[in-house]
């Protein structure tokens, strides 16, 4: 996936502010709209047009993207990092400049083909008195939060225009208490701590969309956990009783004599705690010790003698 460079399709300076940015984008809107418009890929430009300016036009989606950073140029192979947008709080409203499904990848892969509404748009609003707006953030938690549960202090990132025209960025720390079986992508409501209303209405609620932080040793699949664990070739050929870490704690496993690589053990309700239990699978990887030494190569070479094994076999060779 290549990066897009919004600024540069808009012809603007990253520090535009937000008139400079609505004045270039009528410009080649005007330029480029396929209806008038000489230019060869006249429709290809109104299109990246379209998606820069919806991205750059909204000071909650332009702080998060410059969040990453002025390195990146166009053309460039990008994947957004897990922790692209943590923190940042979205108001909703979903997209109002054009066919979202017209969009590039680059964009769903950062905002999604539904924007940021994440199904809590605006409510309805009733003369003076208005309910405000639902909000919502990413936030990421360690996988063992999920298995204890946690009370965590999280600082969201709120963005509004600043008196120069351009996005003003201001944080906010809540407390925040993680419930024990929550799931990747689960939302944690928080009511009328979203945005404010309007006379005498109520506030909005906040929705931290809950992800994990990548884990040196775990992965996560819906309420299924996954372990790869090294074992050595005996204790793969002639069965083991192994101590295996779990987010819940080390267990003792056995290991089935003649266990191949790649086999999967499977340790039933040791997933996540949710209503419906997950389970840990534990792929078995094998870890050769090194011949580094004459009494490890010895013992190699005596192996070799012996198993008269042809691990090539299937490839009849």
């Amino acid at each position: 996936m290549e990066f897009k460079d919004y600024y540069e399709t808009m012809g603007v300076k990253r520090d535009a502010t937000q008139d400079e940015i609505k004045r270039a984008y009528r410009k080649l809107a005007r330029k480029y709209h396929p209806d008038v418009s000489t230019e060869i890929d006249a429709e290809a430009r109104f299109k990246a047009v379209g998606e820069a300016y919806e991205v750059l036009k909204d000071p909650e989606k332009r702080a998060a993207y410059d969040q990453l950073g002025a390195d990146w140029k166009s053309g460039q192979d990008f994947r957004p990092p897990p922790d692209w947008d943590q923190g940042f709080e979205f108001h909703g409203g979903g997209f109002t400049g054009g066919d979202a499904e017209q969009f590039s990848d680059f964009f769903d892969s950062l905002f999604g083909r539904g924007g940021y509404d994440g199904g809590y748009g605006p409510r309805g609003r009733h003369g003076f008195h208005a309910r405000g707006e639902d909000t919502h953030a990413k936030v990421l938690i360690d996988l063992e939060d999920a298995y204890h549960g946690a009370n965590r202090t999280l600082t969201l990132k709120h963005t509004g225009l600043g008196p120069d025209g351009r996005p003003k960025l201001t944080e906010r720390t809540l407390n925040v208490r993680i419930p024990k079986g929550v799931r990747q992508g689960q939302h944690i409501r928080l009511a009328s701590q979203g945005g404010e209303g309007a006379g005498e209405g109520a506030a909005g609620d906040l929705y931290l969309e809950v992800q994990f932080r990548p884990h040196p040793h775990y992965r996560v699949e819906g309420r299924d956990v996954y372990l790869t664990l090294p074992v050595a070739p005996w204790e793969a050929a002639l069965g083991a009783a192994v101590k295996v870490p779990t987010p819940s704690g080390p267990v003792d496993v056995k290991i089935p004599a003649n266990s191949a690589a790649g086999r999967k053990l499977r340790l039933k309700g040791r997933g996540i705690p949710a209503k419906d239990l997950g389970d840990l699978y534990i792929e078995l990887q094998i870890a050769l010790p090194p011949a580094d030494d004459d009494a490890s190569r010895r013992a190699y070479e005596a192996l070799r003698q012996a198993a008269h094994f042809n691990p090539r076999a299937h490839l009849g060779v």
